[in-house]
């Protein structure tokens, strides 16, 4: 079956005001991030399509900004193994453990996802040139997908980042600067460069775009689900595109008809040397204070403001779930785990995702009946020299 793509617009996540799809989008006048709107949702036959399609994150076009005739800048993303988890559920009390491995995507991490869909928009805009500031692995995303698109990539990345992936930036032709500082300094120095040279600022949230390449995390796992929604979701979470891009995506999914039942409990793990969604959201606040200080081996986590922060308390608070922060001593024995009983080779954000389903089990606030899902975000190759 042959499905029209469908017309898309553009809808300020704060103040509602919107603006059509055509040139490159940043952030709204009032500062906050644009999501995309689709004009209808995906007909019925559209899901019987899928059967014919390739397995990546493509095969849901009719849920992607992609217009008629438009071509991908893909290098297969997507398409990641939910796999179960039995000795982990076992040794830790859980009838149903699964874990959304994204470190085999193209550059080894759910990265992949997000800047597919970014440079994809901005090249069939004009874009030739592109900026990130990077915790790690949105910088070798994003050098990756400029080179497949025939595009520059300028990457400001912490001096702190791990040397692998400082390795891969430069690798895929990135213009890699080291910052002293967290990756709010990046993000300034990013913001910057994008003004005085004209490069596509594809910082988290500050083009409408990553997040729906991120919202097929939400789609690929109620497929590989059957078409069902787990009990609860488990992410760490620095940016938080992919838990706003899968709430986003079950939303989308429940209106067009496709699945059926309550959509999962979203719960947001984040590491104790810097947890602003954790504190903001046990303190009932609508937005994060800046956390001072970040520190964590998690490099992914160390956020401490992200841009989206009303976005994701919004889906934690609509979907029932919860934020809980770990130690490094924690994330760093889940992620061996992971490793060792499960054959996971988990980043120190995926370990942080295991300790965060363990420290919520323990609350009470996940029961050991319930179909759980965490998320390996990344390759633990990658953070290691």
């Amino acid at each position: 079956m042959k499905t029209a793509p469908l017309p898309w617009s553009l809808e300020c996540s704060a103040c509602g005001k919107t603006r059509a799809a055509q040139g490159l989008a940043g952030v709204c006048e009032c500062g906050q991030p644009y999501l995309v709107r689709y004009a209808a949702v995906p007909p019925p036959g559209a899901r019987s399509a899928l059967a014919e399609r390739d397995w990546t994150m493509w095969r849901y076009r009719e849920w992607l900004p992609l217009a008629e005739g438009e071509q991908p800048v893909t290098l297969g993303e997507g398409g990641t193994p939910l796999l179960p988890a039995p000795r982990l559920a076992a040794q830790h009390g859980f009838s149903q453990l699964w874990v959304k491995d994204e470190s085999t995507n193209p550059t080894g991490s759910f990265k992949a996802r997000g800047l597919a869909a970014a440079v994809t928009r901005a090249a069939h805009a004009g874009a030739a040139s592109f900026v990130v500031p990077t915790a790690g692995n949105a910088g070798v995303a994003l050098a990756a997908y400029a080179a497949r698109a025939g595009a520059q990539a300028r990457v400001y990345a912490p001096a702190s980042t791990p040397a692998t992936i400082l390795s891969q930036i430069k690798t895929f032709g990135g213009d890699l600067v080291l910052v002293e500082g967290h990756i709010g300094d990046c993000g300034a120095a990013a913001r910057a460069f994008a003004s005085a040279t004209g490069a596509v600022d594809v910082s988290t949230l500050r083009e409408p775009y990553r997040i729906e390449g991120k919202k097929t995390l939400g789609l690929e796992l109620v497929e590989q689900l059957d078409w069902t929604f787990p009990d609860a979701v488990v992410y760490p979470t620095g940016g938080g595109t992919g838990l706003i891009g899968m709430w986003k995506a079950f939303g989308e999914l429940a209106r067009a008809g496709w699945v059926g039942g309550m959509p999962p409990r979203m719960y947001s793990v984040q590491a104790a040397g810097c947890a602003p969604v954790v504190r903001a959201f046990e303190d009932g606040a609508d937005s994060c204070p800046e956390w001072r200080d970040p520190s964590t081996i998690a490099a992914g986590l160390r956020v401490p403001r992200p841009l989206g922060d009303r976005l994701i308390l919004r889906a934690l608070r609509e979907s029932g779930g919860a934020a809980v922060a770990v130690t490094d001593a924690q994330l760093r024995t889940a992620a061996c785990e992971l490793q060792t009983s499960e054959g996971i080779d988990a980043c120190p954000e995926g370990g942080a995702a295991l300790a965060g389903a363990l420290e919520l089990k323990a609350r009470g606030l996940i029961r050991a009946r319930e179909r759980v899902v965490v998320f390996n975000t990344g390759a633990g190759w990658l953070y290691r020299a």
